[in-house]
């Protein structure tokens, strides 16, 4: 459950409240500015479009069906800092490796929460990924909730991981058997929406067995849809423009509303069973120093939060990761091989054994780096200060992180940023780097509290996926990226090969080659040993340590769910 926004290309003030809206308690930020020329006095030494319009801005020459892609295609156009005018309102984007690295300084910045996510209010008020900094549920949820990402809870989950796992191969074998190529988005939203379903909230939306999306997922979909359509007509004129697409929200928000209360009412009715998952952390764990419950309504929030920010990140990274294996075959024979050969012939993998697949996970990370489904994030300044000494700011001003972008600087990322290299992630290569260039899964306290829970997901299931299929994809395809909460790759279909048992031995064989890192990956080594985290043990316990800034750079020690 990443970190971002929605709507990334040309905002345009929509009705729901900017961030730091309602009293300023928790860190006393002032309501932020929905204009940048309020919160940033020198404005006009940051670049923009050409050619604007009176009002209207840079909005004509703006595509609106994929805004992060026409942003990104201004970013390489205007530099690592630039603006952008829509409707009478400036907004400043970043992605410069150096002003990133500023912006994640928590001492002096935090979360925004404003356009899309803003928008999602409706949908998930002050759940975990949609609260304001001020709002004191945040915190209640985050220290109840933040020992259900545990190693030992972890641990716990991946069983029920593998069998759904189990439920996606049965579904590629009918597949493959009819000589049907398979649906990957589709099928990954299947696979990740049944995971958090079954290990957080232990409930089967039935999805494998189903022709077309539950209507859970089909809601879901409609309310993201309409969070970003907000973003692209000015608010004044959204209950005139959007008036049906106002109404099918609204039903969309309660059919959401309603499915997770009659979980709940389920797990109430069964009463106290031990299962210790998330919704059992929800009903019945008091916060460890203050003693405080989860409200009835904060916990139909949560639950929402988890079952959508929960599984759409995921099943787009899955998505982008199975595009790059069959598109580029060395990289998948390397990574299959590595699969033969750390879990050799036993039927399912253990938990520890999923750590070891180093190389699998670097095809993970560089996928993640390309296309980072939670592409966005918002940071405002906690007090006047100058960004990167040269851009000054007022309290409560606020700049939008392309993280796409971040992740291309040459700078960082050398001239060759856009081409597809695992090898980007061996050990010594991350350790080169300075923090703050990856940010896949946010910034700070409030970055991903499920980081490990995705990454084990989805390094489980390439590695069970590489071990059963060769993987092919029509030449002709050519990638396309659609945009809502989250990117994934538009009609990505695969066709199948079952490894046979010589093609399977061969690549053990081939497997027995030293990992040219030598080296352990230090983004793993960590997430293998959380206990040495400090940082870790305390949230372990529901409490957080004081002075951490939640930094999710893999060359350092990573905050195993920092919040949200």
């Amino acid at each position: 459950m990443a970190q971002t926004t929605t709507g990334t290309g040309v905002p345009t003030g929509s009705a729901a409240p900017a961030a730091g809206d309602g009293a300023p308690a928790g860190d006393g930020l002032p309501k932020g500015f929905r204009d940048a020329r309020l919160g940033w006095p020198e404005l006009h030494r940051i670049p923009h479009p050409p050619h604007r319009l009176p009002f209207l801005g840079d909005v004509l020459g703006a595509d609106r069906r994929t805004p992060l892609q026409d942003s990104m295609r201004l970013a390489r156009r205007l530099g690592p800092i630039f603006r952008r005018k829509a409707f009478g309102k400036e907004f400043v984007f970043v992605w410069g490796a150096r002003l990133v690295a500023d912006l994640a300084d928590e001492s002096r910045f935090a979360k925004h929460v404003g356009l899309g996510v803003a928008n999602l209010r409706p949908v998930a008020g002050d759940g975990l990924f949609t609260a304001y900094n001020h709002e004191p549920n945040w915190q209640l949820a985050h220290d109840v909730l933040a020992p259900g990402f545990s190693r030992e809870a972890m641990a716990g989950y991946h069983t029920m991981m593998l069998d759904v796992a189990a439920r996606l191969t049965d579904h590629w074998d009918r597949a493959l058997a009819a000589g049907r190529t398979v649906d990957v988005p589709g099928d990954m939203t299947r696979l990740t929406l049944e995971t958090i379903a079954r290990t957080g909230f232990g409930h089967d939306f039935g999805s494998f067995e189903r022709a077309c999306p539950h209507p859970f997922v089909t809601a879901m979909v409609g309310a993201l849809s309409y969070a970003q359509r907000l973003n692209t007509v000015p608010a004044p004129l959204a209950p005139y423009l959007l008036r049906e697409a106002s109404r099918r929200n609204a039903a969309d928000i309660t059919h959401l509303n309603d499915t997770v209360d009659a979980l709940v009412r389920a797990r109430r009715a069964a009463g106290g069973d031990g299962r210790g998952d998330l919704l059992d952390r929800m009903l019945e764990t008091t916060h460890p120093r203050t003693g405080e419950r989860l409200s009835a309504q904060n916990v139909r929030r949560q639950v929402i939060t988890f079952l959508v920010a929960g599984h759409e990140t995921t099943s787009g990274a899955l998505s982008f990761a199975l595009y790059y294996l069959a598109r580029h075959p060395r990289v998948a024979a390397r990574a299959r091989a590595e699969v033969d050969r750390v879990w050799g012939a036993a039927a399912t993998p253990g938990y520890e054994q999923v750590a070891k697949l180093r190389y699998v996970r670097r095809v993970l990370d560089e996928s993640l780096r390309l296309w980072p489904t939670a592409p966005a994030f918002a940071r405002e300044a906690r007090q006047d200060t100058v960004l990167a000494g040269e851009h000054p700011m007022r309290r409560g001003a606020w700049a939008l992180v392309l993280t796409p972008m971040l992740h291309r600087d040459p700078e960082v990322w050398g001239p060759d940023a856009e081409r597809f290299d695992p090898d980007r992630f061996e050990a010594r290569a991350v350790r080169a780097r300075p923090p703050h260039v990856f940010k896949p899964f946010g910034t700070g306290a409030r970055a991903c509290i499920g980081r490990q829970f995705a990454l084990h997901e989805a390094t489980l299931v390439l590695g069970l996926l590489l071990r059963r299929y060769e993987l092919r994809i029509d030449p002709g395809y050519r990638l396309k990226v659609t945009e809502r909460l989250t990117l994934m790759p538009e009609a990505l279909r695969l066709r199948l090969e079952r490894r046979t048992p010589a093609s399977a031995t061969a690549g053990a064989g081939a497997a027995q080659e030293p990992d040219p890192a030598q080296e352990p990956d230090p983004a793993q080594e960590a997430d293998l040993a959380q206990e040495a985290c400090p940082a870790r043990q305390a949230r372990s316990s529901g409490v957080p340590e004081a002075g951490d800034t939640g930094d999710a750079s893999a060359a350092r020690c990573p905050v195993h769910g920092a919040g949200d």
